[in-house]
């Protein structure tokens, strides 16, 4: 594995976006291509046990998004993040994503992403405010979300309950000024509830990925 780098926020590849954050990480530790940290990147978040129509719309919106020049920022997490990073490894953008992890560069979780993992740190970036060796907590999941929401123009959340580590990062990125998009789906469903939500709270409601990049095209 490359060595994991290590930027401060005197770093020119630092992302000054982060600076918006209140509690902004001093450092943050890089494995991949830091030239990410330079792109504009959309967030493409949801359930951990997404059903196949999100997985199908994570994967669709993500490779749609990077083939217009977009970064695809998620968690690693199994379901939509998972999608969304494979949508993006599978466009044609240079550098197609970036994954904010939960845990410190020496490990992977969850494990079953190891390949992605890998895939992710050969043309994408991987990235976390922990350094090498530091001991999991359960809270570093819900405070990596504020780094996504950061990190981008705007979020998508394509499926997402009520209670949903999604809905906190939709919090963090209104709260920071940054767009909200939020794909619907049957009111069936326990996975909708948390998008229906954000949308009667004013979040875009998003049918096709034309519906973000006429909103952030200017950025593209």
């Amino acid at each position: 594995m490359p060595p994991i780098i290590s930027i401060n926020q005197k770093h020119p590849y630092y992302p000054s976006r982060l600076l918006d954050l209140s509690d902004a990480p001093k450092e943050i530790y890089c494995l991949g291509n830091i030239k990410a940290l330079k792109m504009p990147s959309i967030a493409i978040v949801g359930s951990r046990k997404a059903s196949n129509h999100g997985l199908k719309y994570a994967k669709t919106f993500s490779q749609a998004l990077a083939n217009k020049g977009f970064c695809i920022v998620s968690g690693l997490a199994e379901g939509i993040d998972s999608a969304a990073h494979m949508g993006a490894l599978e466009s044609n953008h240079p550098i197609p994503t970036i994954a904010v992890c939960g845990t410190s560069l020496d490990k992977c979780y969850p494990s079953k992403n190891r390949a992605l993992f890998q895939k992710i740190h050969q043309i994408g970036l991987l990235i976390s405010e922990y350094p090498p060796g530091t001991a999991t907590k359960p809270f570093f999941f819900p405070q990596r979300n504020r780094l996504i929401a950061a990190l981008s123009l705007g979020t998508l959340v394509v499926e997402a309950a009520i209670k949903s580590g999604s809905l906190i990062t939709a919090k963090y990125a209104n709260e920071l000024g940054r767009e909200v998009f939020a794909i619907p789906n049957s009111i069936s469903r326990l996975s909708s509830a948390g998008c229906h939500q954000l949308i009667k709270d004013g979040a875009k409601l998003t049918e096709n990925p034309s519906d973000i990049f006429d909103e952030l095209r200017f950025f593209a």
